[in-house]
Order: structure tokens, then C-alpha cells, then sequence
């Protein structure tokens, strides 16, 4: 009996040490957990921005390292829904598993350059150029020059050197929407009217802008803001983010104004003849572009810049 009751007793023990053992391996295989990253979709950003902490703000419930791919300091092309990933390794390895986490960031080719007079321009990249977005409004050349600013309509008829105006002599009404008129003698003048790194497109490069945007036919409509022109605004899509404005001219002979709300006219730098130079001019009710060398270098017409090849 005493026997029987010792091996049940060292049975009992056996089973403890078995028990206890098996316990232990258990807790020696216990699953790693995986961290908790916290990160959202960045806002989105210009393709001149570079990537800073503002946008790689990843969080994790537990203390450890971030290795962000693209890393901080790197600049994105233009494109939509651009993955941002991080990588995250724990301090406490035993306890947590490495982990990574995707976001994505909308990048928009939308840039600004500064004029003389402290005008800030949005500029658009179209093919392999770079146009501002908007009309030119400096009063001064690019070396601090001023520019003869004009309001009387005989002088403006007889002026042969650089002037620009505003449309019906009201900066009010017209400086910021539609920007300044100019005559052509402004537009080639040795102190240079765009800002640094910038000129007046040639009529090549109108050209080229023409081509890539589906030629002359419906190049227009694609380059047409879809506001503030007159119906029907004939194809106006904007689909080129190029926001043409019917700005109007002003009148060589007489000095006065028109077309606002119907044409837009732009200078090319290329000169026709001694009396006439190249223009890129819109309508309301067209959907295409033309071009044209009949205009005097004494109208006043918009101009818009693009950006010098070698600052590309």
C-alpha cells in the first residue's frame, strides 16, 4: 500500500515538472506583436516642395526607428497618388516585429516665379515647357528700369519705345484679373521684361505649344480659361491648365481699347517685318488658336513668359 501510495505521489510530481515545463516552452514561443503605425495621406504639395518631416510624420505606439523611402530633402516629379513608405524597427525587438506602413501624396507641377515689382505668378509645366499661368503685370524691367506707363491715347499712338498700360487705363478693374497690355517695343528691350531665367516665347515656341496640345484647330480651346469669356466660349476647356484670359488690346492708331471678354492677344519675340511682329491671339467663339504677324508693334497686347531651356 505504502508502495502504491509513492509512485502515485511520484506520478503527481512527474506530471507537475511536465506541466510546468510545458508552460514555460509556451511562453518561450509566444507571438511577437507587430506595432501600430499611425500615418495619413500627406496634403498635397507643389513639385518644387521638398519632402520634410511635415510629410513624413509617421507615429508608432511603441519607441523605435523610422526609415522613410523617398527620404527627407528628396524632390517628386508631378504625378498623382505617389506612394511614401516607411519602415519601422523596433527598440524592443524580442517584444515587437519590424513593420511598414504605404501612404500616398498627390504632387502638382504648380510652381511660382517672382517679377521685379514683387508679383507672384503660378507657373504650369505643358510638354517639356514651363509657362506662367498668368498674365504678365511688372511695371519695370527686370533691372529695376520703370517702364513708360501710358494713358493718353494720342501718346500711345505715337509712342515708339517700350509702355504698357492697363486695359481702360483702370488697374483696379483689370491689374490682377487680366495683368498688363504692352507694346511690342517693351517686349524686346535689351533690359528685359520677364524675370530672371524667363523670356518671351518666340514664335517657335508658340508654335511648339501649339503642336503639343493637338495643333491649331483645337489648341484654343485647351488653352481657355472656362470663365470670364463671353458665350459660347467655343471649346474652352483649360484642359492645359494654361488659363487663357480675354484681356483685349489696345489700338495702335487710335490709342483706344477693345475686345475685353473676346479676344486675348499674347507677343511672341519674334518680329515679322520692320513694323510687324508675330501674335498668338484667341476667341470667344472659336476653339482653335491663330497666329498672326498683321499687328503693329504699337498695339498693346498681354504677354506671358516661359522659362529658359538651361534652367529646365
Amino acid at each position: 500500500m505504502k508502495h502504491k501510495n509513492r509512485l502515485l505521489i511520484y506520478a503527481l510530481i512527474i506530471s507537475g515538472f511536465i506541466l510546468i515545463s510545458t508552460n514555460s516552452c509556451k511562453k518561450d514561443k509566444e507571438a511577437k506583436k507587430d506595432p501600430i503605425i499611425t500615418w495619413a495621406n500627406p496634403a498635397d504639395i507643389s513639385s518644387a516642395t521638398l519632402l520634410s518631416a511635415i510629410q513624413l510624420n509617421a507615429t508608432a505606439n511603441v519607441a523605435g526607428t523610422f526609415v522613410y523611402t523617398p527620404a527627407s530633402g528628396t524632390k517628386l516629379k508631378a504625378g498623382t497618388d505617389q506612394v511614401l513608405r516607411v519602415d519601422f524597427t523596433p527598440d524592443n525587438a524580442t517584444t515587437y516585429n519590424n513593420a511598414s506602413r504605404t501612404v500616398k501624396i498627390n504632387v502638382s507641377d504648380l510652381n511660382t516665379v517672382t517679377d521685379i515689382d514683387g508679383n507672384v505668378y503660378n507657373t504650369l509645366t505643358i510638354g517639356t515647357q514651363i509657362w506662367m499661368k498668368e498674365n504678365l503685370k511688372t511695371t519695370r524691367y527686370r533691372n529695376g528700369v520703370d517702364i513708360p506707363y501710358i494713358t493718353d491715347y494720342t501718346a500711345w499712338s505715337q509712342q515708339s519705345s517700350g509702355a504698357y498700360c492697363w486695359y481702360d487705363n483702370d488697374s483696379s478693374a483689370y491689374k490682377g484679373i487680366c495683368g498688363a497690355l504692352y507694346n511690342y517695343y517693351t517686349v524686346v528691350d535689351s533690359c528685359n521684361l520677364c524675370p530672371s531665367g524667363w523670356h518671351i516665347p518666340t514664335d517657335v515656341e508658340w508654335s511648339e505649344l501649339t503642336t503639343y496640345l493637338g495643333g491649331e484647330g483645337v489648341a484654343g480651346g485647351k488653352m481657355k480659361a472656362t470663365s470670364l469669356w463671353i458665350s459660347p466660349n467655343t471649346g474652352a476647356n483649360n484642359s492645359s491648365g494654361f488659363t487663357a484670359l480675354p484681356g483685349g488690346f489696345r489700338f495702335a492708331v487710335s490709342g483706344s481699347y477693345g475686345d475685353i471678354g473676346v479676344w486675348g492677344f499674347w507677343w511672341s519675340a519674334t518680329e515679322g517685318d520692320s513694323s510687324f511682329a508675330w501674335i498668338r491671339s484667341l476667341c470667344y467663339d472659336y476653339s482653335g488658336i491663330f497666329r498672326d504677324d498683321g499687328d503693329t508693334k504699337r498695339d498693346g497686347r498681354s504677354v506671358r513668359c516661359i522659362k529658359d531651356l538651361k534652367n529646365l
